[in-house]
């Protein structure tokens, strides 16, 4: 496909958000006949504001992210626009729709800043069903720069359930990246940039007072958050190895046993987890019925094979349950991204903006 003699953007991404790898490897290379020496950017921005590795990212597609990576995709492209959230990177993406994930939106909203809700978060993160999300975020973060800073501004905002997700997944990069020296020759990894930072902002709510105009109460939760988010890099700092190794290598077992055995890898570093704080009876896939060939425009196949395979398909006492059949699932609804929803707000908002003014829209 070309339009004014070129392979635009929105023929790009349009392949990507179908996961039609040989399509977009073939605009890559630009090595057929056919295209008479055209050939895409990996790094050409769409009129909607976003890139070719933010509709990967989107859609969870491991392969493609690789594939434009080959290619010499940028990690650090950021969204531009009116019709879109600006600022976000791909890295940004792939958490904010991990988040969105219906065993984190089922049970860990409203947000509590108390040590149960940490340990509760990293069970949750640990599941079977979470590892492709977790995959994805680890991939964009090898080649994203500033990684501590960009995690930072999550734990600044105290998004703990983002801030989970990117320490979890990226924990390697964090703990191999250095932007500091102590005499010269001592470097600091991200984990002690990030207990440093921590620590200079818990000082600092000690000696705020209310007169700067923060209640009691919401000195009491800043200082809450502040806490919970010290737990959550103390356990991923020693702990997170173990966990991560632990995910890789059990993608089908059973809910129950997923939590016991990090309640157990938890404990063993010292953190008294509450045991039985989730009800794996709780823990329900998405049962929105979308036809295959809505998954394949989706993007979604890879993904749907990926979380219909492992353990949510077994019951609290580890048994088995059938396999549904994969395109009856969809196991991440294409509502619930963070492109497409937010291209949605802002356009409803121009629109709404119009009306106001009288002006009819197209």
């Amino acid at each position: 496909m070309s339009w004014d003699f070129a392979i635009t953007a929105q023929t790009l991404i349009h392949m990507v958000s179908h996961n039609a790898l040989r399509c977009v490897k073939v605009a890559l290379e630009c090595k057929v006949p056919e295209l008479n020496g055209m050939h895409a950017n990996p790094n050409c921005i769409n009129p909607y504001g976003y890139f070719p590795l933010h509709e990967a990212a989107e859609r969870f597609s491991v392969d493609m992210i690789k594939l434009l990576f080959r290619h010499g995709a940028s990690a650090n492209v950021r969204t531009i626009g009116a019709n879109i959230i600006e600022d976000l990177l791909p890295l940004h993406v792939a958490v904010e729709n991990t988040c969105l994930h219906k065993y984190i939106e089922d049970n860990l909203y409203p947000i509590q800043n108390h040590q149960n809700y940490i340990y509760k978060l990293i069970h949750l993160l640990c599941l079977p069903e979470m590892k492709i999300f977790l995959d994805t975020t680890r991939l964009l973060a090898t080649k994203t720069d500033n990684l501590v800073d960009e995690l930072w501004k999550y734990m600044e905002d105290g998004k703990l359930i983002q801030s989970a997700v990117l320490l979890l997944a990226a924990q390697e990069q964090i703990r191999g990246e250095c932007s500091s020296k102590i005499n010269g020759n001592v470097k600091q990894d991200g984990f002690s940039i990030l207990m440093h930072r921590i620590f200079r902002s818990s000082i600092a709510l000690r000696w705020e007072k209310s007169q700067n105009g923060n209640s009691r109460k919401q000195l009491e939760e800043k200082r809450a958050l502040v806490d919970c988010t010290a737990l959550l890099i103390d356990i991923i700092s020693q702990a997170g190895e173990f966990l991560s190794a632990y995910i890789q290598a059990h993608s089908e077992v059973p809910h129950v046993n997923v939590l016991d055995r990090v309640s157990s890898i938890l404990e063993g570093f010292g953190f008294r987890t509450t045991r039985g704080s989730i009800d794996v009876n709780n823990l329900h896939p998405y049962d929105c019925k979308i036809s295959g060939n809505e998954l394949r425009r989706t993007g979604l196949v890879d993904t749907t094979k990926a979380i219909t395979e492992t353990a949510n398909l077994h019951d609290a006492k580890g048994k088995k349950l059938p396999l549904p059949s994969p395109p009856s699932i969809d196991p991440y609804p294409v509502t619930s991204t963070c492109l497409g929803f937010f291209t949605c707000l802002r356009l409803r908002e121009r629109i709404y903006r119009k009306e106001k003014d009288g002006i009819p829209h197209t």
